[in-house]
């Protein structure tokens, strides 16, 4: 694959100590940034729009729903669209379609037309954007920068991430009550196309990827990279196992133990405790290198269980808040560590098909995670499946440091 970016080979001498040197890195980012912002608000903003509308959980579940499934069933066709096409351009096709489903969806909410078909259909195709958006943003990043500022650059985008997560589902809140939930996807919409118009600026050069294949053969051809690599499906099956019970406990369970335990007050304040956590990580990773990067990230990988652990243990908040904080820490590092080490690893032309695998297999069975959660509470109780699952997600996490290729993967950036 020719695909570069103008500004890598061309900037002064200090752009090798930060990614902001680089112009493309600055738009990206800019466009990151404040797609991220409006992504964070819109969950908040449009479950709290479609119950002050419906005043039904029904309709509030279908139409979340309805986002979500498409990132699954998409997913592995957005791997080849971001390999066969030029990235900024899906990116920029991709932000400009979300730009519109959102402002329809605002405009339906804020003119008093709800109806909850037409949301299910917008929202769907929403999700379908993202669904071909995540590959991209994890391909084009090595196309931005050198390979030497790669863990920088994530850790500045992990910044970014991460006080979103801070601030949006706050700053939606407010919206909220005081002018309406259509004024929030308004606002999330505007910020994609602010994104788009940063994804515009990218100044790319060069042949786009080959399309000489098929899209059958191309999902094949990806598949045969993605299993060649034994420390990426063996990290991907470990973690597919872990985020089925890790997200059904924590989404569906979580809540209804503190309800018991700490409030519902106290759940919030943990909830906000693990993005700090994840937010102070990313910013420390902007400093710090590592050799043995991914290794190390998968060992600390193990702590982010001590939540579940906790909520099966413990009644005091400040313990369960702990435990979170250290979580947040480790989710923060292994998830710059993971995009990190894929970005040097992989070869540009299959990274975005390597990616979308990564996406289905992590995050294929986590519906069946919440939707078995409840039953297993109530044939065991809520704690006990809690602290299982803890240590089931300690081990499975632990597993792929057995495959010498996970235990040896050494870091190019630093």
């Amino acid at each position: 694959m020719s695909l570069k970016v103008e500004s890598a080979a061309e900037d002064p001498p200090d752009a090798a100590g930060s990614p902001f040197a680089l112009p493309a890195f600055r738009w990206f980012f800019a466009g990151r940034l404040v797609s991220l912002l409006g992504s964070a608000m819109t969950p908040v903003a449009l479950s709290l729009s479609v119950l002050n509308a419906s005043n039904s959980a029904g309709d509030m579940g279908a139409v979340l729903t309805a986002n979500t499934v498409p990132l699954i069933v998409f997913t592995l066709a957005g791997g080849v669209v971001g390999d066969r096409f030029p990235r900024r351009l899906v990116l920029l096709v991709s932000h400009l379609g979300a730009a519109l489903t959102q402002a329809v969806v605002a405009f339906l909410l804020l003119s008093g037309n709800y109806d909850l078909g037409s949301l299910i259909l917008l929202e769907a195709l929403n999700g379908t954007t993202a669904a071909f958006t995540n590959p991209a943003l994890r391909g084009i990043v090595p196309d931005l920068v050198p390979t030497s500022q790669i863990q920088r650059a994530n850790s500045a985008l992990g910044s970014a991430k991460n006080a979103a997560k801070v601030l949006g589902p706050t700053v939606a809140a407010t919206i909220v009550a005081t002018g309406g939930g259509g004024w929030a996807i308004s606002l999330d919409a505007a910020t994609y196309l602010v994104a788009a118009l940063c994804m515009a600026r990218l100044k790319v050069t060069g042949s786009p990827p080959p399309r000489t294949a098929g899209v059958l053969r191309s999902l094949r051809e990806g598949w045969t990279e993605f299993r060649s690599r034994t420390w990426v499906w063996t990290i991907v099956a470990s973690f597919g196992m872990a985020n089925c019970i890790q997200v059904g406990i924590w989404t569906v369970l979580g809540p209804l133990i503190a309800k018991q335990r700490i409030g519902e007050t106290s759940w919030g304040l943990v909830l906000s405790v693990r993005a700090v956590g994840l937010l102070l990580m990313a910013v420390l990773l902007y400093r710090i290198t590592l050799k043995r990067l991914l290794p190390v990230a998968q060992t600390c990988a193990a702590l982010m269980g001590l939540p579940l652990i906790a909520l099966g243990l413990v009644t005091n908040v400040y313990w369960l808040a702990a435990a979170t904080f250290v979580a947040g820490l480790s989710l923060g590092f292994y998830s710059i560590a993971w995009d990190s080490t894929l970005q040097e690893q992989i070869p540009r032309n299959v990274i975005a098909r390597i990616s979308s695998y990564d996406n289905l297999g992590s995050f294929l069975a986590i519906p069946v995670g919440q939707l078995s959660a409840a039953p297993l509470a109530n044939a065991f109780g809520a704690p006990r499946v809690a602290l299982l699952g803890g240590f089931l997600w300690i081990v499975l996490t632990l597993c792929p440091l057995v495959v010498p290729s996970v235990r040896g993967m050494q870091s190019r950036s630093s």
